[in-house]
């Protein structure tokens, strides 16, 4: 129980640094937002959104960044992260064929794959940031999806000055299905420099497969933010086909 108290201080530690660049200026709230085809479901006592589509190939659940708080409603809607990387695209990974699971803060993540696994597997969790914390809490909590991707993740001690990284949350890579690791080459991120992903690479061996992306936007004043590298801003279309492909392979 000590261990994971120190853990859990560490994380709130690191996501305490990300979210001093992440954090929103008065006046911009965000307008409550209700998700198309979206219906909100409550999974071990949390309530998230879940899309359905006709036929599914699988099923995604994703984790934002940040607080991780999506601040979910009733009726589909939610009032935070609209512009994730990864919930700003949720019409995008259903439009590929899966239906999308957006997983509110606290989620129990075994009991969300479970969910979504009696809908249709093969059942992928796809991170951002501090959501690969999460995944990785979830992993070590008895998780099994099929796939895990990690974009721009706290990987290892690479990373920079956080302590927790999803590699010392898991302690052996033997937790991790097959993985995916999106990272961007010019993420200024100070939580998720491009120097941790071989590390985490190196110790995760064959059960870990690497994807570099270039280009799009930069935010030199809020580099850990989604108008940043670290969002992927401006390369969503790349973002959601190389997941994709990893996904159905």
């Amino acid at each position: 129980m000590i261990g994971y108290q120190q853990r859990v201080l560490r994380a709130l530690g690191a996501l305490a640094i990300l979210w001093s660049f992440a954090i929103q200026s008065p006046g911009q709230a965000e307008t409550p937002i209700t998700v198309k085809g979206g219906e909100t479901v409550t999974i071990a006592g949390v309530r998230s959104i879940l899309i359905r589509v006709q036929s599914p190939k699988g099923s995604v659940i994703l984790l934002t960044g940040g607080d991780g708080r999506l601040e979910i409603g009733s009726g589909a809607r939610f009032g935070k992260a609209g512009d994730n990387v990864l919930i700003r695209n949720r019409d995008a990974f259903a439009a590929q064929g899966y239906n999308v699971l957006l997983a509110e803060f606290a989620t129990n993540l075994p009991a969300a794959v479970d969910h979504m696994a009696a809908i249709k597997r093969p059942v992928i969790v796809v991170a951002t940031s501090m959501g690969t914390h999460r995944a990785a809490q979830g992993l070590v909590e008895g998780a099994m999806p099929d796939r895990l991707v990690l974009t721009s993740g706290l990987l290892s001690k690479a990373s920079g000055p956080g302590d927790t990284t999803v590699q010392s949350i898991l302690g052996t890579p033997n937790r991790l299905p097959r993985t995916l690791v999106l990272h961007h080459r010019e993420d200024r991120c100070r939580l998720t420099l491009p120097a941790d992903v071989a590390p985490f690479q190196a110790w995760a061996g064959g059960r870990v497969q690497v994807e570099w992306m270039s280009g799009g936007q930069t935010d030199e004043a809020n580099p850990c933010r989604f108008s940043a590298h670290h969002g992927f801003a401006g390369q969503d279309e790349e973002l959601v086909a190389r997941i994709v492909k990893f996904m159905m392979r």
